[in-house]
This record gives structure tokens, C-alpha cells and sequence, in this order.
């Protein structure tokens, strides 16, 4: 039977276990998925003691998909051009190869949701891992993305590291005030405490989607604050889990798992 895992910190609220069981039943594969807390100061001596007991894959969430893609041996294609590791997966000779699936899981959801058209306009809201998996397959899409970030520097290093892939500039936050955009995502952190992006109400209107990828039960902060001025095309990241989660489980299985079932699930779940 294999071994995987998700690590994180914090981790409690991780749907990972969950989904990747559904797709193990679904596919009559054997495994055994498991929450890992890693503390933050020793996030690689963690993920080194899971693989020399045996792991075959992993998963990273917050707030280490950055130091992941430093830990591993090896790195797909779209792992190395982002910068951020979701995905590992063991290789012989106890190599590690690190992919991300995070792009590629949120561009199908937006799809799905019929969010997202080659050529609209996005901003995105944060300069961190969850964004930098994103912005790949966005680009490549044909989207005009402006990113944004508290610490500005960071937003624009991002933008410049992109900038050959496709349409894609900085702002600072404070310069981004008006409803120019046809989708604003939220890929800041914000929602795990509670809080909100400081964004101006102005860049909201009912013709505007929102998109959060973090999610909870009922509404996210961002998505609350979205609707409270009038924004009516609502979504949290729960789709995107289950997305990133179904290449994830194709690159250690090699079979795409149906993605329908699981994500209803998983709503009425959150939704009871």
C-alpha cells in the first residue's frame, strides 16, 4: 500500500486526506494519506524522515511550496518556470521530483465556473507560492493579469520573472482603484486568519467574478466583502483543491480520476 502525505502548518483544516481517498476508491488504488504539521524551522528534515520511511508522494501547502522546490532532485517543466512546489513525488535511487499543479487544477475550475476567456482581464492578490503556481497556464491561456501585493516588491519581481510568458504587470496596492478587471482572485493567506486584502471597494461591481483560493464553510472574508459591494459571481478555492489534487494523483498513478463526484461531495460536506 502507498504512502502519502500532505504537509503544512497549519494543516487541521486540509481536505487532502479526504479527496485523495474518493479518488483511490473511485480507481481501486490502495493507499494510505496523511496530515503532516511540520514545524516551520524544520519543514526538510520532516519531508527527508517521510521519504526514508517509505513515502512515495507528497503534498505541500502553506507556507512551504517555495522551500519545496529548493528541496528537491528534480523539477517538470512548470515547476521549475513558477518557482513553487506542490507535488512531490519519489523516484528510483531516492531521488525527488517536484511538479506544481496548482495552475493548472485552478485554470480547470475557472473553466468550469465559466470565470475565465482567453484575453480578461485579472488581478491577482498576492505574490506568494498559491500565485506563482497560478500564473503559467493563466498566461498561457491568453489572460491580462495585474498582479498585486502588500509588499509591492515582491508583486512586481514576480511580474518581471513572468513577463516573457505572456501579458502580466505589477502594481502597487494603493494604485489599484478602479473596476477595470473581469476577475480578481484572492491568493493571499488572508482567509486562515480571519482577515482581508486592504483593496479599495472600487475594483467591484456586479459585471466582476471573484475567486478565492483559500475556502472554508459559507463564505471566505474576500468573497463576503466581494458580495457586500454587489459582486454576485462568487467562488472559493475548494474547486482548485480538488483540481491540483487529481494531477497530483495522476503524476503518482498515472490515472486522471473523475473530479465531479469528489468536488460534490466535498461541498455537501461543507455545506451540512
Amino acid at each position: 500500500m502507498g504512502m502519502f502525505a500532505v504537509f503544512g502548518n497549519p494543516i487541521q483544516h486540509s481536505k487532502s486526506p479526504l479527496i485523495h481517498q474518493m479518488f483511490a476508491k473511485q480507481t481501486g488504488i490502495e493507499l494510505e494519506y496523511q496530515k503532516i504539521l511540520a514545524p516551520v524551522e524544520d519543514f526538510e528534515m520532516h519531508l527527508t524522515d517521510f521519504f526514508e520511511k517509505g513515502g512515495e508522494g507528497a503534498n505541500i501547502t502553506l507556507p512551504f511550496k517555495e522551500r519545496a522546490f529548493k528541496f528537491v532532485s528534480e523539477l517538470t517543466d512548470r515547476a521549475q518556470i513558477c518557482g513553487a512546489v506542490n507535488t512531490i513525488r519519489k523516484l528510483d535511487n531516492h531521488r525527488l521530483l517536484g511538479d506544481n499543479t496548482d495552475g493548472v487544477g485552478l485554470l480547470l475550475d475557472l473553466q468550469r465556473l465559466g470565470f475565465v476567456s482567453p484575453s480578461c482581464k485579472i488581478l491577482i492578490i498576492g505574490a506568494g507560492g498559491a500565485t506563482r503556481g497560478a500564473l503559467l497556464p493563466l498566461l498561457e491561456y491568453g489572460c491580462d493579469i495585474t498582479l498585486t501585493n502588500r509588499t509591492f516588491e515582491k508583486a512586481e519581481s514576480l511580474a518581471h520573472q513572468f513577463s516573457s510568458l505572456g501579458k502580466i504587470q505589477s502594481k502597487p496596492m494603493e494604485q489599484v482603484i478602479s473596476a477595470e478587471f473581469d476577475l480578481i482572485i484572492n491568493g493571499t493567506s488572508s482567509g486562515v486568519t480571519g482577515d482581508i486584502p486592504k483593496i479599495s471597494h472600487n475594483l467591484f461591481s456586479a459585471q466582476v467574478a471573484c475567486y478565492d483560493m483559500f475556502y472554508q464553510r459559507g463564505l471566505t472574508p474576500f468573497l463576503l466583502f466581494a458580495k457586500q459591494n454587489q459582486v454576485t459571481k462568487l467562488a472559493d478555492g475548494l474547486g482548485m483543491l480538488v483540481g491540483q489534487a487529481a494531477f497530483a494523483f495522476k503524476l503518482w498513478h498515472g490515472i486522471t480520476p473523475d473530479i465531479d463526484p469528489v468536488l460534490k461531495a466535498l461541498q455537501k460536506e461543507l455545506e451540512s
